[in-house]
């Protein structure tokens, strides 16, 4: 029985699955239907423009060749109009003068012929017949206006649709991934056509790149269209996607290009891996006055212990985010070896024990410790802190996650190394690590990176503004680390998901030029 109903269940979770799939299948050829509808009103609306642009450059093409013949007939016929006026005037006037001629002919008196005579030949010397020009100004040809639209009427005749460009293709060997930008370039499709002939899908004006982010390499095809990012309007056959949080192993991109009005297929979707190391805090394990919110930690000596009943009843538990609370406020445990001093000191250092008197004085004082709540167990990590404004004693570091106790201290023990800063009473830096600390002369930074390569024993702290390496450890591990913190006074921001930058090079390669401080 027991066997038949499992079997049954399996058949049931088979037509449940199978039930879902053609659900999907009928939502996507419905859409796929709608779409099509659209884009085929879509191209008739853009062929009748492009049909409606082409007949208005015709007419307008032949509106300014009729021009040109009419301008070009009507000064021919004002200069034959011209023409005709003058050989009119002329044969009116030659005829006057010829009837005048023979009629002196008849004259008698000799005195008289002679003057008539004398006034023909002045006026045959002035008479416009003479003067004028027999040929006419111009000519009926018009041949040089004749035009040929063969070639033309050759091209309308093979007139045909643009075709969708093909898809292009990601040049992996050109994909860059560094410093969480991503590099992504891409080879236009062949611009012969399977025929062997010229295509004709015209120039490709821009392109369109999608990308998402996802822990599976052998899935890369979403089946959802809305959890693509977008980047529109690309002119290049490359494009930078800057200033990402590597929180997924890989970053999925996919590429298409556009002629004038078509979009062609995407690529075939391609992984890039962008692994980096990725943690939070564990805010059920606060202590009473931290705020965790997300990648910030504030101090808030009123206590948020009431605002989430998540957190009460938790002040004495010690997980991976520990969480170390003495019981007044005091900067004073922030800095173990803390002594006055000018903003800016020579670099020393200066080691002691944490004495009797010393940590009777501690028990006066107040600091918490926070734990990151993924460990570092091999290869290489980096992560940055951002002081928030108002602080006054912060330290960062890495430890061993059962090092810290109660009333311990970054860089007091021989399980955590810690780079600890403070502006109480005086502004100081200093690399601590079981019970010693090392003064470091350089302003508080702003922005702290932390680098650890777990399988060499390094951890470095770079001031990231300034590119600075501040100071290095070199040490063996022996245990998982955990990133750790303390805060008094203010908060810090943590920002996670990065990757080891390429800056960190150039502070390996000379091989850490501060001194070290180890077990």
């Amino acid at each position: 029985m027991d066997t038949q109903k499992e079997a049954l269940r399996r058949i049931i979770s088979t037509l449940s699955n199978k039930n879902e799939e053609l659900q999907n299948f009928l939502e996507t050829v419905d859409s796929t239907l709608t779409g099509l509808q659209e884009e085929s009103c879509k191209v008739m609306s853009e062929l009748e423009a492009e049909l409606q642009l082409l007949s208005s450059t015709l007419d307008d093409k032949g509106a300014e060749l009729c021009g040109i013949i009419k301008e070009e007939t009507q000064r021919k016929e004002a200069e034959l109009q011209t023409q005709l006026s003058e050989g009119k005037f002329a044969l009116l006037s030659c005829e006057e003068l010829l009837e005048f001629a023979n009629q002196t002919l008849t004259i008698t008196n000799e005195e008289e012929f002679l003057k008539a005579a004398k006034q023909i030949k002045e006026r045959v010397t002035m008479a416009p017949a003479f003067r004028l020009t027999t040929r006419p100004a111009v000519s009926e040809n018009m041949s040089q206006f004749t035009v040929d639209f063969s070639v033309e009427r050759a091209g309308l005749q093979r007139l045909h649709f643009l075709p969708v460009p093909r898809a292009p293709e990601v040049d992996m060997s050109r994909c860059i991934v560094r410093d969480n930008n991503i590099m992504v370039a891409w080879r236009p499709a062949g611009e012969d056509d399977s025929d062997g002939d010229i295509s004709v899908s015209g120039p490709i004006e821009r392109y369109d790149l999608e990308y998402r982010k996802t822990n599976q390499e052998g899935s890369l095809r979403a089946a959802g269209e809305a959890c693509w990012e977008k980047i529109c309007d690309i002119r290049e056959t490359h494009v930078s996607i800057s200033d990402l949080k590597f929180d997924s192993r890989f970053v999925v991109v996919r590429v298409r290009a556009r002629n004038k009005t078509a979009a062609g297929d995407f690529s075939e979707p391609v992984a890039l891996e962008t692994r980096a190391y990725n943690f939070g805090f564990d805010a059920a394990t606060a202590h009473a006055e931290l705020k965790v919110q997300g990648d910030t930690v504030t101090w808030e000596p009123q206590g948020v212990k009431g605002h989430d009943p998540r957190l009460r009843g938790k002040e004495n538990k010690s997980r991976f985010l520990t969480l170390c609370s003495l019981h007044t406020a005091s900067p004073r445990t922030a800095s173990v070896a803390e002594v006055p001093r000018p903003r800016l000191i020579r670099q020393q250092e200066v080691e002691q024990d944490v004495t009797d008197s010393l940590e009777s004085r501690t028990q006066c004082s107040f600091v918490v410790c926070l734990q990151g709540d993924q460990e570092m167990t091999g290869g290489t990590y980096y992560w940055e802190l951002r002081p928030l404004v108002d602080w006054k004693s912060i330290s960062v570091g890495v430890a061993y996650r059962a090092s810290l106790g109660r009333y311990d201290q970054l860089g007091k023990s021989a399980g955590s190394w810690c780079l600890h800063a403070s502006q109480w009473l005086q502004s100081s830096l200093a690399a601590k690590h079981n019970n010693r600390a090392k003064v470091l002369d350089w302003p508080l930074p702003q922005r702290i990176g932390v680098y650890c390569d777990y399988d060499n024993g390094d951890l470095s702290f770079i001031d990231v503004d300034h590119l600075r390496l501040l100071h290095s450890f070199k040490t063996k591990f022996g245990q998982p680390l955990v990133p750790a913190f303390t805060v008094w006074c203010g908060g810090i921001t943590i920002m996670t998901g990065l990757q080891v930058p390429s800056f960190m090079g150039n502070f390996l390669s000379t091989n850490r030029s501060l001194s070290n401080l180890s077990q």
